[in-house]
C-alpha cells in the first residue's frame, strides 16, 4: 500500500472517531435533555392533579436521610448553634364536628296531640311531653317594598296646598331596586361566585320573577359608584403604615375591537392586621404600582421577584422603598426539584422547615415586633447562613445544571437573597407573602365561574366590591347584612360619615352576638 493510501486512511480514521465522538456527546446531552424534561413534566404532573400541601411528613424525611447522615459541604461542624425542635404532637382521632347554630333562631312549635285525646280531651290529663326538633330552611322570597304617602289638606282652608311626607332618598330616582336585592346581587356574584346569567336562572326558575342580566350588571355599577368612597377609606387605612405586601393575579376582560379576551390583573394590597384592598389594571407594568401605592409611602414592599417591584423601587427615592422576599415560593420551587436530588433537596427543605418552625412559635406567644426581630436575629439568621453557604457552594463548583428544576431553584434563591433576608431584621414582615396570596384565592375561584370581566370598566368596579366583601370576610361580618345596611344609609350619609360605614367601624358597632355574649 502507497504512503499516500495510508495517510489518507488514517485521516478517515480520525474522521470517524472524531464524528464518533460528537454523536456520543450529542447522545448524552440529549439523553440529559430528556431527562430534564422528564422532571420539568412529572413536576407540572404533580402540581396540576398532585395535593396542594407542600410538607413532608417525618417518615418521608427519615427515609431520605437515613443514607446521607454525614453534614455536607455547607454543613460542617461550628456552621451553626443546632435548632432545638420538639416532638410534633399525636394526632387526635378525627372527631366528628357538632352542628353549630345561632341561638336567636326563629322557631316554629307544632303540636302533636293524639287523636283519642282529641276526640275526648276531658278524659285525659296531660302529665308531660316528648320534645323533638329538626333544623329547617325556607328559601328567600321577593316581595315589593310599596311606599304610601297619604296627601292631607288641613279642614276650613280650601285654597291651601295639600301636604305630602318627602319621599326618602333612593340609590337612583326612579329605580326599582331596593337595598336588599341589590345587596343579594352583589353577594352571589362576588361572594357565592354566580355569574349574573346564573342569577337570572335561578330567579326566575325558583322564584318566578325575570330579572335580565343586562340590569343586574347596571346595578353593580351603581352599587360600586355609591360604595367607592368607603372603598377609598379603607384604601387609605392600609396603605398608612410602613409595610405593604403586594401580588396580583391576572383575569381577561372583553374590549370592543378585539377578536379575543385582553388580559389585565388584579392587584392586591395587605398589611397583616388590617384590611387587603384590590385594584385593577389593564398591564403589569411597575407604572401601575404609582397609581396604588401612595407617593407618600415609605417602607417595605413584600413580594415575589415579579421584575416590576425592582423598577418601582427605583422609581422612588433612593432608600425610599425595600423589597423583601417570600421564602414560600423557595420552598415551593426546591419542593418540585426534590425528585432530582432527594437527599440534598430534603436536607434543604428541612432547614426552611425550621425557619417556619421558629415563625411558628413567635405566633403561639403572639410575640411583638421587637421580640420577633430579637429571635430571628439569634435563631432565624444562622440558619439562612448555613443555607446561603450550600447555595453557594452548589451554584459555584457548577454541579446543578443550570437549566434543572434544582438549577432555577438555586437562582431564584440567590438572585433573591438579600430580599428574602430583610424579615429577619425588621419584626413587622412576615416570612412569607401568603397572606396577600390568600387574599387572592376568592378571585380565582371567581374566575372558573364568570371567566371574564365584561369590560375593562367592570374590573375597577369589581375591585371595590371584592375589597369590602374581604374586609367582611375577615372580621366575620355577614356581607349581605352589611352591604343591605350600607346601601340603605349612603343616600343619607355625608362625606364626614363615610369612616362610619367602612366594615371594621360596622363591626364594632354593631352589638354582641348572643353566643359571645353568654362567653
Amino acid at each position: 500500500m502507497s504512503a499516500s493510501r495510508e495517510e489518507q486512511l488514517q485521516q478517515e480514521n480520525r474522521k470517524l472517531t472524531q464524528e464518533n465522538v460528537s454523536l456520543l456527546e450529542e447522545q448524552i446531552r440529549l439523553r440529559e435533555e430528556i431527562a430534564l424534561l422528564r422532571r420539568k413534566l412529572d413536576a407540572l404532573a404533580r402540581r396540576i392533579f398532585g395535593r396542594s400541601s407542600e410538607t413532608l411528613s417525618e417518615a418521608q424525611l427519615e427515609f431520605l436521610f437515613q443514607e446521607a447522615r454525614t453534614p455536607g459541604p455547607a454543613m460542617g461542624k461550628g456552621s451553626s448553634p443546632e435548632v432545638t425542635e420538639a416532638e410534633p404532637p399525636a394526632r387526635k382521632k378525627a372527631q366528628q364536628r357538632r352542628m353549630r347554630t345561632p341561638e336567636d333562631l326563629p322557631v316554629i312549635e307544632e303540636v302533636l296531640v293524639p287523636e283519642q285525646v282529641k276526640v275526648q280531651p276531658e278524659a285525659w290529663r296531660r302529665i308531660g311531653e316528648e320534645v323533638s326538633q329538626q333544623l329547617d330552611y325556607e328559601p328567600a322570597r321577593f316581595l315589593w317594598r310599596r311606599t304610601v304617602r297619604p296627601k292631607y289638606v288641613q279642614r276650613g282652608k280650601v285654597d291651601a296646598a295639600p301636604v305630602i311626607a318627602p319621599l326618602p332618598e333612593k340609590l337612583q330616582e326612579r329605580g326599582l331596586i331596593a337595598p336588599g336585592l341589590l345587596a343579594q346581587i352583589l353577594v352571589g356574584k362576588f361572594c357565592d361566585h354566580l355569574p349574573f346569567y346564573r342569577q337570572q336562572s335561578i330567579y326566575w326558575s325558583r322564584h318566578g320573577v325575570w330579572l335580565p342580566r343586562q340590569s343586574m350588571a347596571r346595578w353593580t355599577d351603581l352599587a360600586a359608584e355609591w360604595l367607592r368612597p368607603i372603598y377609598n377609606a379603607v384604601r387609605a387605612s392600609v396603605t398608612q403604615g410602613s409595610y405593604l405586601q403586594v401580588d396580583e393575579t391576572p383575569i381577561r376582560y372583553l374590549e370592543p375591537g378585539h377578536g379575543q379576551a385582553r388580559l389585565g390583573y388584579l392587584w392586591v394590597c395587605h398589611r397583616p392586621g388590617t384590611d387587603a384592598v384590590y385594584h385593577w389594571a389593564t398591564s403589569r407594568a411597575a407604572a401601575c404600582l404609582e397609581k396604588i401605592i401612595p407617593a407618600e409611602f415609605n417602607g417595605t414592599i413584600q413580594s415575589d421577584a415579579f421584575s416590576a417591584y425592582p423598577a418601582f423601587a427605583k422609581r422612588r427615592a433612593e432608600g425610599a422603598i425595600i423589597l423583601a422576599g417570600c421564602w414560600a415560593h423557595v420552598r415551593r420551587l426546591f419542593y418540585e426539584a426534590q425528585a432530582e436530588a432527594p437527599q440534598l433537596i430534603a436536607w434543604i427543605l428541612r432547614q426552611i422547615r425550621h425557619l417556619y418552625k421558629i415563625e411558628s412559635r413567635l405566633r403561639h406567644q403572639r410575640a411583638g415586633p421587637v421580640l420577633r426581630e430579637a429571635v430571628r436575629s439569634q435563631q432565624s439568621r444562622p440558619l439562612l447562613d448555613r443555607l446561603y453557604r450550600l447555595f453557594f457552594a452548589l451554584k459555584t463548583k457548577r454541579r446543578i445544571l443550570p437549566q434543572s428544576l434544582t438549577g432555577k431553584a438555586l437562582d431564584y434563591a440567590l438572585g433573591q437573597w438579600h430580599a428574602l433576608q430583610v424579615y429577619v431584621s425588621n419584626g413587622l414582615v412576615e416570612i412569607d407573602n401568603n397572606l396577600v396570596e390568600n387574599a387572592i384565592r376568592p378571585t380565582a375561584l371567581g374566575k372558573k365561574n364568570w371567566l371574564f370581566f365584561g369590560h375593562a370598566e367592570a374590573g375597577e368596579r369589581s375591585a371595590i366590591i371584592y375589597t369590602l366583601i374581604e374586609s367582611c370576610r375577615r372580621r366575620g361580618i355577614d356581607p349581605y347584612a352589611y352591604l343591605r345596611d350600607v346601601l340603605t344609609r349612603l343616600p343619607y350619609s355625608t362625606n364626614w360619615q363615610i369612616k362610619d360605614l367602612t366594615p371594621e367601624a360596622w363591626a364594632k358597632a354593631q352589638p354582641p352576638a348572643p353566643l359571645a355574649a353568654a362567653a
